[in-house]
């Protein structure tokens, strides 16, 4: 197999800066690849001084902006300053871009073997809550931008591939899928859930019904809430943690404020995965969702999910197999998460069948694989 030099340009990590699931899933590639016998760095956000960490050479900018476009700019100016240190003597044979933030600094090296991967897009993080907002126009610029001169361009889902052609026009011959993995033994784990649950004031033996990730509208947050009112009205013992930060917080207790819900906002890793494997139902409202890694997560600790039928979520889970797939709208996700409250014994054997799923398709291994035959093709 070809042994390749590779940079990374992202604005989160795993060891630094880290805002949402961009940084799990960028972090776990490079990672992977040095363990296929590459060389990767990564040139990234934040306030330490660059490291090697599990073999990726982390290479760290403090940019400032006055929004967060401007901020992009001056940090993707930063990385490629960064970036020429290290492009001699062997030049890097791969510069891999992830996402909108980082489309400057491949506007100043487009001339080399580039590819951007979309793990998201401005219209479906905001859709049509944003359309006359500034950013949003000039980040769906980036977007479309950075697909025109990246050599080559991966999409997490198959959702999102046809998202971004029909958004910008990416030709179908230069777009691959190469959909995010899991570390299954990090969200597995040998704990008492009964205790877990004591610890939040719940009762042992209470269905509890968990919401992990950012408040923001696109997460359907408030479809949430409003659907755990109609399971409460039908099961009164149904208890509900919602794990994450965001805008919304505010909002949402207030819509929450007669409901059995503790928002407990961020919380340490280790801590959500307790959470994680005492919770008897994972629930993933999202309106839109260009892939879903607290998908794999919840199925690495061999939970149920309920998810709404949208993006990455609708491709990857088998109805009724690994997880059921509900409507965009309250009264639907509420007839999920009461369907598996009743009947526990097949949300366990759904849990299970999707952590097979996990090891059957979503490791780390193999999706690397598929990403360097990519890099093939560019160098080639």
């Amino acid at each position: 197999m070809e042994s390749f030099k590779i940079a990374f340009f992202c604005w989160e990590s795993m060891y630094a800066e880290r805002v949402g699931g961009l940084a799990n899933a960028a972090t776990n590639l490079a990672e992977t690849l040095v363990k296929q016998q590459h060389e990767v760095h990564f040139f990234t956000r934040g306030m330490i001084p660059d490291q090697m960490v599990n073999g990726v050479n982390y290479h760290y900018c403090h940019p400032a902006g006055e929004n967060i476009v401007d901020y992009c700019d001056a940090m993707s100016r930063t990385m490629v300053e960064q970036f020429r240190k290290y492009d001699t003597p062997h030049r890097f044979d791969i510069l891999h871009f992830h996402d909108w933030h980082v489309v400057q600094a491949l506007h100043y090296l487009q001339d080399r073997n580039t590819i951007l991967t979309y793990h998201s897009t401005e219209y479906g993080r905001n859709g049509n809550q944003s359309g006359d907002w500034w950013e949003f126009k000039e980040i769906s610029g980036k977007e479309w931008y950075g697909g025109l001169i990246a050599k080559r361009v991966t999409t997490v889902s198959a959702t999102l591939k046809k998202e971004v052609m029909q958004l910008y026009n990416i030709p179908d011959s230069k777009c691959d899928v190469i959909p995010n993995g899991v570390v299954p033994r990090e969200y597995h784990a040998n704990i008492d859930p009964g205790e877990v649950k004591k610890a939040y004031g719940i009762h042992p033996y209470a269905p509890l019904v968990l919401f992990v990730g950012r408040l923001v509208f696109q997460k359907g947050p408030d479809l949430f809430i409003d659907a755990i009112r109609k399971v409460c009205q039908y099961r009164w013992d149904a208890k509900v943690i919602v794990a994450g930060d965001g805008g919304m917080r505010q909002l949402l207790q207030e819509q929450a404020k007669d409901l059995p819900v503790n928002f407990l906002g961020y919380i340490p890793d280790s801590e959500y995965i307790r959470i994680l494997n005492a919770a008897d139902i994972v629930v993933i409202p999202s309106r839109n969702e260009p892939f879903g890694l607290v998908l794999l997560e919840a199925w690495s600790a061999e939970k149920c999910v309920v998810a709404c039928n949208v993006g990455g979520l609708s491709e990857n889970i088998d109805a009724f197999v690994n997880g059921i797939k509900v409507e965009v709208n309250p009264a639907s996700i509420a007839d999920g998460i009461t369907s598996l409250i009743d009947e526990p014994w097949n949300a366990e054997a759904m849990g299970k069948r999707g952590r097979k799923k996990v090891d059957r398709i979503f490791l780390w291994g193999p999706i690397v694989k598929d990403l360097t035959d990519t890099y093939a093709r560019i160098v080639s």
